[in-house]
């Protein structure tokens, strides 16, 4: 009798192997006696593409479709819309467009039908179309609002400097420029903006005709309808429902829609079933120059604004923050014909709903000091504030890298993952570890990322009225208390002024603060006349019972060189204070010539830093500097007493007394 042995048998009768060793002789098992089988059939796909093509499956429908000819209807309706924005002006229609990467839909793309194709060459030969040239004869191809894992893949296999870094984030490059090119920044002047825009000395609105926008969005729209692909965003801005404008960007750079994908809002699936026509759409062709004989042009950089037609045509400049600043610009434009404040502020709000708003120029510590863990952020840079309250106009976070750590911005540390871009940042080769103290790019460089990447975001982005207004300076005159109760008028006139004072060294050690003004604490972007920001402000913060608040981040006891920087905790303790209300119920005290209130006592704060001159020794030095300090501000304000706020003019005159006094 043969033993059993799994599948084998060993024969025990007359048949022997070699060396005596008994014969195997091998026995199917019964199909129910197999404990596991892992075997399957081999795959349907015939060559390697087809097997590939069998790994990615087609999106499901995102909204429920009645017919099938709806879904039809909504796509056609949606590549009409595409096409029509890249439409050039100079002929009747817009090129041929169809969704897709041409690397891979080569055999979906349509053809004409033989019928088709003989009309057309009939027509042709008959009636020559003059408008006709070679792009009007391939299809360009749609990349519509790609996911951050379609765009990483597009840029690491067609752009260069596209690299993954090891915290999973896509390090790009912006090219020759890597910042802002304001002067190069220019806006139609026609009927409507000649009078309601901010116009001449001081403002950031540099002027230009329609005819010279015309000859550059021509020159954009043909550079982009000349590739094979270009990338479209349609996204909104404005997370308040009732007030969101929708947007669409037209690109050549996957690097530049993912930015955009970050920065804007993001619409749901559902919302971009039914997205219709863009009430702004950009036409950033930055990596094509402008043409320096056009009227205007000072350099190969234009960017183009033209508000009667909703339009911004970007050329001779990759830098993504264009786009971003461009559209704010816009908002600055759109939202106060709707009674609507743009703010060029950070916000965060308590957890009792107390919200506050953060204005303070580069270096005074606003986004430190709005990004609290006790707080949700509602956004860190641009917003509205409307009957409804507050709202984010951002969908996303452009922080500054330059000498990031861990320690220092946990949350923006931590948010550099996969789907953030950092632009312009320097890596280790082999384990793609980013140096964020390396300047070898530019110092400017920045990570763009959605706000859902900061664990205490508060998503929607929106919050009740602001109870706190607090205006930031990094005041390296050392004369500016490091926090003072503002009357209305006094809100208004350091809203308006905007001051902060950087530090210049020389390599002798001799440094002298530098006071520096920008109206509104935005006035690169602002489109109307400051005054009439601020008049908005005073009549909302009126309206809704908000309280201003100077908070000096700056120096103490002496100006840079001689007096030290005022401590952060200290800031922090202030800002509590502010925020849990103390600071109303505090005993006030008037400074000279500024005319400032001050607390006598805050809880954890040194009561003599609290007024500047307790800690300045040289007490003349501290009042010629504060004398100083309000000459500046003063002749700083003399480009704003031309204009009138207020039916009766009297606001501007409280304005004006509430600064310096000497």
């Amino acid at each position: 009798m043969a033993a059993e042995n799994g599948g084998f048998s060993f024969a025990s009768g007359a048949a022997k192997g070699r060396n005596g060793l008994p014969m195997i002789h091998t026995e199917k098992k019964k199909a129910e006696e197999i404990c596991h089988d892992d075997s399957s059939l081999p795959v349907k796909a015939q060559t390697l593409d087809e097997l590939h093509s069998l790994q990615k499956k087609k999106s499901a429908p995102t909204t429920p479709i009645k017919a099938a000819h709806a879904d039809e209807d909504r796509h056609k309706q949606q590549l009409q819309s595409i096409s029509a924005s890249l439409a050039s002006l100079t002929r009747e229609t817009g090129p041929n467009v169809v969704k897709g990467d041409p690397a891979r839909t080569t055999a979906e793309t349509p053809r004409l039908s033989a019928a088709a194709s003989h009309q057309q060459q009939h027509r042709h030969f008959a009636a020559p179309n003059l408008n006709m040239s070679d792009s009007g004869l391939k299809f360009t191809h749609i990349l519509y609002n790609l996911s951050p894992a379609e765009l990483y893949e597009q840029a690491i296999k067609y752009e260069k400097g596209s690299f993954i870094t090891a915290s999973g984030a896509l390090a790009t490059l912006s090219g020759a420029k890597t910042g802002r090119s304001p002067r190069d920044k220019r806006v139609v002047k026609d009927e409507t903006t000649a009078d309601d825009l901010w116009w001449g000395k001081g403002s950031p609105n540099i002027e230009m005709d329609e005819h010279t926008f015309m000859v550059n969005r021509e020159r954009a729209v043909d550079y982009l309808c000349s590739l094979e692909k270009v990338f479209v965003n349609d996204q909104f801005l404005n997370w308040d429902p009732e007030n969101r404008i929708k947007v669409r960007i037209v690109s050549a750079r996957a690097y530049h829609s993912l930015f955009m994908h970050n920065m804007c809002i993001r619409p749901s699936p559902e919302e971009l079933e039914n997205f219709g026509e863009p009430d702004f759409t950009i036409y950033n062709a930055g990596q094509f120059p402008c043409n320096r004989y056009t009227h205007y042009m000072t350099s190969s950089t234009s960017i183009d604004l033209n508000l009667a037609r909703r339009e911004m045509v970007i050329l001779g400049t990759q830098y993504a923050g264009e786009m971003k600043k461009g559209l704010f610009s816009v908002m600055h434009y759109l939202m106060p014909k709707r009674q609507i404040l743009s703010l060029h502020s950070g916000s965060n709000m308590g957890k009792d709903g107390d919200v506050a708003l953060f204005f303070g120029l580069s270096g005074t510590g606003k986004t430190t000091l709005s990004t609290d863990n006790n707080r949700y952020l509602i956004g860190d840079d641009e917003h509205c504030w409307s009957e409804n309250g507050v709202s984010n106009i951002e969908g996303g976070c452009y922080a500054k890298c330059i000498d990031l750590s861990r320690e220092k911005e946990p949350d923006i540390w931590n948010a550099i993952k996969f789907g953030a871009v950092v632009e312009n940042v320097v890596f280790d080769e082999h384990t793609r570890d980013v140096d964020y103290s390396d300047k070898s790019v530019t110092e400017n460089t920045r990570a763009a990322y959605p706000i859902e990447f900061i664990p205490n975001a508060k998503i929607p982005c929106v919050g009740p009225h602001p109870k706190n207004v607090i205006l930031l300076a990094c005041d390296a005159f050392g004369v500016l208390p490091p926090v003072s109760k503002l009357s209305l008028p006094q809100t208004m006139y350091h809203f308006i002024s905007g001051y902060t004072a950087l530090v210049a060294g020389t390599e002798d050690g001799i440094k002298e603060p530098t006071a520096t003004f920008s109206a509104c604490f935005g006035a690169a972007f602002i489109m109307l006349h400051p005054t009439k920001y601020a008049a908005m402000l005073a009549d909302k913060m009126q309206k809704h019972g908000a309280t201003g608040w100077l908070v000096n981040t700056g120096w103490s006891g002496g100006s840079y060189g001689s007096g030290s920087r005022i401590k952060l905790a200290y800031t922090r303790k202030i800002i509590d204070a502010i925020h849990s209300g103390e600071l109303l119920k505090a005993n006030y005290t008037k400074t000279e010539v500024f005319g400032l209130e001050i607390p006598t006592e805050i809880e954890g704060v040194p009561s003599e830093i609290l007024d500047p001159a307790n800690t300045w020794s040289e007490k003349e030095a501290h009042k010629e500097t504060l004398v100083k300090l309000g000459g500046l501000f003063k002749k700083n304000f003399e480009g704003f007493l031309n204009h009138k706020i207020g039916a009766d003019n009297k606001l501007t005159e409280e304005i004006l007394a509430a600064g310096p006094n000497f």
